[in-house]
């Protein structure tokens, strides 16, 4: 059981960043926990009006819903930031936090913190309350808790005294509600001393969420989990395709390999399923920034080996145009090929990295004229998307 001070129970919690977390997690809490106020904020006042009209910027099944039966009551987007964080005593940090095109190593490529380091300066410039709670919810390298306390400590207002803590998201596009509803599990990840944060973040999922099922680590296992849980999913995603190559090699059948495999209690059977390869924004640049910080803490071989993984999944999507060059004994040009689904994963718009674009590059490149269809992705942003893939260069697509 959640113990705490009913002096000192949350009652408003202020979210920085609309997007794809900020907003779905947002609107389930406020669901949960009709009993405090929550306040989406972001500075692209474009996505607050959309958040605050009937198209949603961000689709989900069951989200509109949600949103539509919370919103007004308490659940707000707003583009005013300063007085959502002087009126939470909760504050959630859900920014995006791309690779860093700067920040290569020898392997991986470093997160772009700054939008984070800047949510903590505005934070501790305009927070009032005496103990305000600092959650990161954007995926994070090891470490980032250390760098946003520490930009916390040295900007705060006499009297204030923060507490970071790490709440990573694990959300699935396309699930994203259900695995807001129903978690597997919730981490939560605090320095030493810090108990009483940890149980006031504690009692908003306590509405909901079975006790069972909230774990409590240090910062650094926190945000390391994240990155480590994304890693080893795609990791058997580059694993089966692997196998499928053989299976291609020798006249097996991948579906009935994988089947084998998956009834296997110690295997199991999810994302055992063979594909062109993975896309989104998540895993890509998580194993990235996994693959950096190996390097850069002198991992060398640990490094190597997910970036392996990251290898396996280019030769996997450079195999799949490859067998259909084979098919047409390696002429395409003229030929029309129809490309049924764009975005990176079934029921969803999302196009970052998605294995699509890719592969209908290299089809055009060669020749080839493509008819594409998907029921989520605009036929804009298709086009939009193969214009910079192939940087310019003229082709011949129906969408």
């Amino acid at each position: 059981m959640v113990s705490i001070d009913a002096k000192t129970k949350p009652t408003h919690v202020c979210c920085i960043g609309a997007g794809y977390v900020g907003g779905p997690t947002s609107a389930v809490m406020a669901l949960k926990c009709p009993d405090i106020q929550f306040t989406v904020v972001d500075i692209d006042d474009t996505r607050i009006a959309a958040w605050n009209s009937d198209k949603l910027p961000v689709y989900e099944p069951g989200l509109d819903d949600i949103v539509c039966s919370r919103r007004g009551t308490n659940l707000h987007f707003s583009t005013d930031i300063d007085q959502a964080i002087i009126d939470a005593d909760i504050i959630m940090i859900a920014v995006n936090t791309p690779p860093q095109q700067s920040g290569c190593s020898r392997l991986g490529m470093a997160t772009d913190l700054r939008p984070v380091e800047e949510c903590a300066r505005r934070i501790a410039r305009v927070s009032q309350h005496s103990n305000p709670i600092v959650v990161e919810k954007s995926t994070v390298p090891c470490r980032t808790g250390e760098l946003i306390a520490n930009i916390l400590r040295d900007n705060s207002r006499p009297h204030v005294n923060f507490t970071v803590l790490s709440n990573p998201e694990f959300l699935s596009e396309g699930t994203a509600i259900q695995d807001l509803l129903y978690p597997d599990r919730v981490i939560i990840g605090g320095l030493s001393n810090c108990h009483h944060a940890e149980n006031a973040l504690k009692s908003i999922y306590a509405h909901w969420v079975p006790e069972e099922r909230i774990l409590t680590m240090d910062l650094w296992s926190a945000e390391l989990t994240k990155l480590a849980a994304n890693a080893l999913l795609a990791q058997r995603i580059s694993s089966i395709n692997s196998i499928s190559a053989v299976c291609e090699a020798v006249g097996a059948d991948i579906a009935s390999v994988a089947q084998g495999c998956g009834l296997d209690s110690r295997i199991g059977s999810q994302f055992l399923r063979a594909s062109v390869g993975f896309g989104g924004s998540c895993f890509h640049k998580d194993i990235l920034s996994l693959v950096w910080l190996c390097d850069s803490l002198g991992l060398h071989d640990v490094a190597e080996y997910w970036n392996q993984v990251l290898l396996m999944n280019e030769s996997q999507m450079t195999r799949f145009v490859d067998n259909i060059l084979q098919a047409f004994d390696g002429n395409i040009q003229g030929i029309r090929i129809a490309v049924l689904g764009f975005a990176y994963k079934a029921g969803t718009a999302d196009t970052r990295n998605t294995p699509a674009a890719f592969v209908c590059q290299q089809l055009l490149n060669k020749g080839a004229t493509l008819s594409i269809y998907d029921p989520k992705v605009p036929e804009h942003h298709i086009r939009e998307l193969l214009k910079l893939e192939c940087k310019e260069q003229s082709t011949s697509s129906h969408i």
